[in-house]
């Protein structure tokens, strides 16, 4: 009988992850700043978190501070979508406060947010922590995409805290978790409760990252997961010579991970969403920029190619932004009626005479399952954009261009055979790499000695990444300080800033200067796959897109 853990699980289980020196030693303090704000909407924050606005940045020194060293209770909880290295914030967290009491204990609660909600959780012992070690997936306390923030919910964690004897909170998620944990951390102020929030940045999207938060974890691994495969797609393109791979990646709001990739890649077209917005670059151009390159490499005797398309790409395009709010309006007043015709020709024949001309061209322009898509309505009423597979729109288009130019007698050299791919989901539970691995750990066990220092409303950060952990520094920033308002569901709402793809920064002009070229020649470039073992350069060297960001 076989072992239940590979060989590569057995040796990962024993690695143990780098940390910055300062907490490496039993002497830690808490170094306080001067008092923070928001960029913006200042007094819009401050009257929506009067208990915890204004707070200063942490930074965690050696030195001898007033950390607490009595036995404490702390929770954690996953939150949102899995990302590679979230077992090592947890190990993190348990080590730091082992290693301060060791009679302090730690709780999972159970299948994200709703776990803290209904007081579902279970205690985290060595025995079990030891198991997830440097693994991938959130499978040892699972996660949930809930949210905290009705009254009720509110209140219904500060009664299990209070049951408890909760001391504090760690809460690991995205940008809407961190958000969370300063709702959270402002309520229970509020009531007198003493438990600690502090939330860590996590999502494969990177899009959660500041002045003070390089990246969040997660983005490191997963990026390098789809790179290792897009390298071999690419590698077998240029064995085969007969497909066009067009590839969609995950990120909806913002193309970090398809840039990332295109930097690691090379790829012949990589979309940035961004982009897209800031030009005002229609569908028809976009195709056109496509075509392009499928003829130049046709007509140099490559009918192959590879493409990368962002996922939340169809949001950024103007004209079909425009269209679903079109379709939006006119759904809110006759659903019914639109969804009664008998067939889907007629009811696009009855929206070509209720949407602008313009939009109705565009709308006609679809394919038949795009078109559907766009009359469906989630239960927030809203487009369900992430069924809409880009990737095949692209095709479309781009195959019913090619035959016009060859009904005209041009392009008879293309021979355009097109093959779609999606990654996503496998790159979100990956084993995280030696970077994800040693980042999570070290947010783990720093936010640990914030809550032994009482603050709350935190998120960690750790700077100087692009360094060795030797020259980590990580602390605490307050949530207030990288808040603003925005408009969901209709009403103002604090959120953190979703960091998108800064078109002026190294990394996208890097990737801008070279795209022509990468367009027309086979200039490929192979990642492989993650390595855990071997030089430092190989297995420890962050993204492309971080080491840019810091040049």
């Amino acid at each position: 009988m076989t072992d239940s853990k590979s060989p590569l699980q057995q040796a990962r289980a024993s690695y143990q992850p780098k940390l910055p020196p300062a907490l490496r030693t039993g002497n830690i303090a808490v170094q306080l700043g001067e008092p923070t704000e928001p960029a913006t909407d200042k007094e819009e924050i401050r009257n929506l978190f009067p208990h915890t606005y204004g707070q200063p940045i942490a930074t965690l020194v050696e030195g001898k501070g007033e950390l607490a060293t009595r036995p404490l209770k702390v929770g954690v909880v996953l939150s949102g979508g899995p990302a590679p290295g979230g077992h090592n914030v947890i190990a993190g967290v348990f080590d730091a406060l082992k290693a301060a009491n060791p009679d302090s204990t730690v709780y999972g609660f159970l299948k994200g947010p709703a776990g803290v909600i209904k007081g579902k959780y279970i205690e985290l012992t060595a025995d079990i922590v030891d198991q997830y070690r440097n693994t991938g997936g959130f499978n040892m306390i699972m996660t949930g995409r809930d949210k905290i923030e009705k009254p009720e919910e509110l209140e219904a964690c500060r009664k299990n805290f209070e049951q408890m004897g909760l001391d504090g909170l760690v809460i690991i998620g995205g940008d809407d978790s961190n958000t969370n944990a300063a709702v959270l951390a402002e309520y229970l102020r509020s009531v007198g409760s003493t438990t600690c929030i502090i939330g860590v940045p996590k999502t494969i999207d990177g899009d959660m990252k500041n002045e003070l938060i390089e990246a969040s974890f997660g983005f490191d691994t997963a990026s390098k997961v789809y790179s290792e495969l897009i390298g071999n797609i690419a590698r077998d393109a240029t064995s085969a010579v007969k497909y066009w791979h067009f590839i969609r990646l995950m990120g909806r709001a913002a193309s970090h991970v398809t840039l990332e990739c295109a930097l690691q890649t090379h790829p012949n077209i990589a979309l940035i969403s961004e982009e897209v917005q800031a030009r005002d670059i229609t569908l028809e151009q976009i195709v056109e920029q496509i075509v392009h390159s499928v003829v130049k490499r046709a007509q140099a005797g490559k009918n192959y190619g590879i493409v990368l398309v962002p996922e939340g790409l169809v949001e950024f395009i103007a004209e079909i932004k425009t269209l679903i709010d079109e379709l939006s309006a006119i759904l809110g007043q006759e659903e019914a009626y639109i969804h009664s015709l008998p067939d889907h020709s007629e009811r696009v024949q009855y929206l070509s005479t209720k949407l602008s001309d313009h939009s109705a061209r565009v709308y006609g322009s679809l394919p038949q399952d795009i078109q559907a898509v766009l009359l469906r309505r989630d239960s927030h009423g809203n487009v369900p954009l992430s069924q809409v597979e880009t990737e095949r729109l692209l095709i479309d288009l781009v195959s019913d261009r090619i035959r016009e130019l060859q009904a005209k007698g041009e392009a008879q050299e293309v021979k355009f055979s097109p093959l779609s791919h999606f990654f996503g989901y496998e790159g979100r539970c990956a084993a995280p790499s030696n970077f994800d691995a040693d980042y999570a750990y070290t947010l783990g066990y720093a936010a640990a000695q914030l809550i032994r220092a009482g603050l709350t409303g935190y998120t960690v950060y750790v700077r100087n990444l692009t360094r060795s952990a030797d020259e980590w520094v990580a602390g605490g920033a307050p949530v207030t300080m990288m808040l603003n308002i925005e408009m969901r569901k209709g009403k103002p709402t604090p959120v953190i800033r979703k960091a998108l793809v800064d078109l002026n920064g190294k990394p996208f002009q890097t990737f801008a200067q070279q795209r022509e070229k990468w367009a027309i020649e086979d200039d490929y470039r192979f990642p492989g796959p993650i390595q855990y073992f071997g030089p430092s350069e190989v297995c420890d060297a962050p993204t492309l897109t971080l080491q840019l960001e810091h040049e």
